[in-house]
């Protein structure tokens, strides 16, 4: 079996040897010796300020909603995982979906202004595979209406945008350290905040809300682990090295496929991760038969994202978006992982081939 992904795991004996020191301590969680250490390592690696280590990316977005006070309508993509619309309901918040760029499948700004109404507090945009949303338009946007602005950048880890990070953008960025993504803590997600204030409610939001014997806010409990810590620590010790094997992949991807299908655009100022390889097709039926072929040979895809989230059963209100409806249904991920082999990387162009010449 060819899985979509596979995480990455560093050398045994560099975990265990961590492991020793916890065990020594025996200091297992609350902002122990290894997250210390990992925040301040991913902000020195990513170059930004005031990161938080939470324990995942759901949980990071919905942290990111509550210090920012946000109550009422948040503008936001319908071509994402569905925790950045779910994030958005448990704080209680309407989603209003805007449609996507088609070439970057990022939220597209120029449809934004036309949904904002007197109830809109917030937008909420995916860095989609991450490919960079229109930050600079998105930020003046913000600025003109008075409205708070949140990046998920679950799939964006290492990104960077005119030479700096894309997490500097926006009142708050969040990470997923998801086992699937780039830079994985098994599970886990990060937040980081323009101002020391934000990341001081962050910090007291995720514990409790309290701080010494005083309870300050009504606080939950996202608190990451000193063994989830170690895996990062272990695992950033790979991280340009892995990222160069996901993009030697994605090139060989990139001469391999037929021209006939459309894969991401990258621009020249984006210095880009290689978290995924989506490809998009002329219409679903000819994907399903994509999937369909793939799956003889024991190759897995995702339809990531599918459906389109103004589409779920549980959004009730009729949003207008008919690129993300169009993409969604033609968009699939194919493998792509440091140890993916370059032949099952020309097994699957020739399956695709087939499938597009009409021989399957």
């Amino acid at each position: 079996m060819i899985p979509v992904t596979q995480p990455f795991l560093p050398p045994k004996e560099d975990y265990e040897k961590k492991l020793e020191l916890i065990w020594e301590k025996k200091w297992l969680t609350n902002n122990g010796y290894y997250v210390s250490n990992l925040e301040k390592m991913l902000e020195s690696e990513l170059n930004v300020p005031n990161l938080k280590y939470v324990t995942n990316g759901t949980l990071a977005l919905q942290l990111a909603i509550k210090a920012l006070d946000i109550q009422g309508d948040i503008i936001t993509t319908p071509f994402s995982f569905v925790a950045t619309t779910t994030s958005i309901l448990w704080e209680k918040c309407k989603p209003v979906y805007v449609d996507i760029d088609p070439t970057t499948l990022c939220i597209n700004p120029d449809k934004i202004e036309s949904a904002i109404t007197s109830n809109t507090v917030a937008i909420l945009a995916t860095h989609v595979f991450g490919i960079p949303c229109d930050v600079e338009k998105i930020e003046i946007i913000a600025k003109r209406h008075n409205l708070k602005v949140v990046y998920d950048g679950a799939h964006a880890f290492g990104v960077t945008y005119k030479g700096q990070s894309i997490f500097n953008y926006g009142d708050i960025s969040t990470y997923s350290f998801h086992a699937t993504k780039v830079f994985h803590t098994v599970e886990g997600g990060g937040i980081t905040c323009i101002s020391d204030e934000l990341v001081t409610k962050v910090e007291l939001l995720h514990s409790f809300g309290y701080f010494g014997e005083d309870f300050y806010l009504p606080g939950i409990n996202a608190k990451a682990t000193e063994f989830h810590a170690a895996m990062g620590l272990c695992n950033m010790k790979y991280i340009k090295q892995n990222l160069e094997k996901r993009k030697r992949i994605s090139e060989q991807y990139n001469m391999m496929l037929p021209k006939e299908i459309q894969v991401i655009h990258i621009k020249e100022n984006v210095g880009y991760n290689y978290a995924y390889y989506p490809v998009m097709f002329d219409s679903e039926d000819v994907l399903l038969r994509v999937i369909s072929n793939l799956q003889t040979k024991e190759i897995q895809t995702r339809r990531y994202f599918y459906p389109s989230l103004n589409k779920l059963s549980y959004i009730t209100e009729n949003f207008d978006c008919p690129i993300s409806e169009s993409v969604s249904k033609r968009i699939l991920c194919l493998p792509l992982y440091v140890d993916l082999d370059e032949y099952i990387v020309k097994e699957i162009a020739d399956i695709i081939y087939s499938v597009i010449e009409g021989r399957n």
